[in-house]
């Protein structure tokens, strides 16, 4: 059933977008984007802008999208089932905007936002896969099993400043705790150091000392440095 609605002189924001349809985040995006002109009469559109939008509002619908801006999860997951067969792992979407190829549009409840037309108009496959290998995240011990290494050891890469975290989350698990992640090009990095005989650190059985109690404290510039 459609609605009709009796024109008015002007429109609020929400008169706006009700009418012609859009969510609260289509209006705000189609604003950004200069497809629809600012509000002319106090905070309010007129009727004059509002039937000119009106005139051209599937070309506008189709330049605003149908993705809004969305979280990392949500990111991941649409760049997943876009590229059939490609493992999108967490970090990714961190990843590519780190890499210039996903513009960040604010937060929501402390998460990052990335924007969803980018993300419904990406086609770079090998951009996406490139971001999900380096940008891979894991837990402390996850890293630590990643690079082969006991727990012990690899608080010793932290606290040499060798390796620092790239993100937090929070956990699922327990309320309010903030867990940090290690990103999979960290490792990789890390994993280069001439600093560090890695065959003596791995050979090192449990209970023992680690080879890497021996690096010295990194200073808190130098751990800025690093991260």
């Amino acid at each position: 059933m459609t609605t009709t609605f009796k024109p008015l002189a002007d429109y609020g924001p929400r008169q706006f977008g009700d009418r012609l349809g859009f969510a609260e985040w289509q209006v705000e995006r189609a604003l950004r984007l200069g497809l629809i002109p600012p509000a002319d009469r106090g905070g309010r559109w007129s009727a004059d802008v509002f039937n000119e939008v009106t005139a051209r509002l599937d070309a506008v619908r189709a330049e605003v999208g149908t993705l809004p801006d969305v979280g990392a999860d949500r990111a991941e997951k649409h760049l997943a089932e876009k590229f059939v067969g490609l493992t999108v792992h967490p970090g990714t979407a961190a990843e590519l905007a780190r890499r210039g190829h996903l513009p960040r549009r604010g937060e929501y409840k402390g998460h990052t936002l990335y924007c969803g037309l980018t993300l419904e108009r990406f086609t770079d496959r090998r951009k996406v896969a490139r971001a999900s290998a380096a940008g891979r995240t894991y837990t402390r011990d996850d890293a630590a099993a990643a690079l082969g290494l006991r727990a012990a050891d690899f608080d010793h890469l932290l606290r040499a400043g060798l390796l620092t975290h790239s993100e937090t989350t929070v956990s699922s698990w327990y309320k309010g705790v903030v867990v940090r992640l290690y990103r999979q090009a960290d490792l990789d990095r890390v994993l280069r150091s001439s600093r560090v005989d890695w065959d003596a650190v791995r050979a090192t059985p449990k209970g023992r000392r680690s080879p890497l109690a021996k690096l010295p404290t990194a200073t808190s510039r130098e751990m800025g440095r690093t991260g």
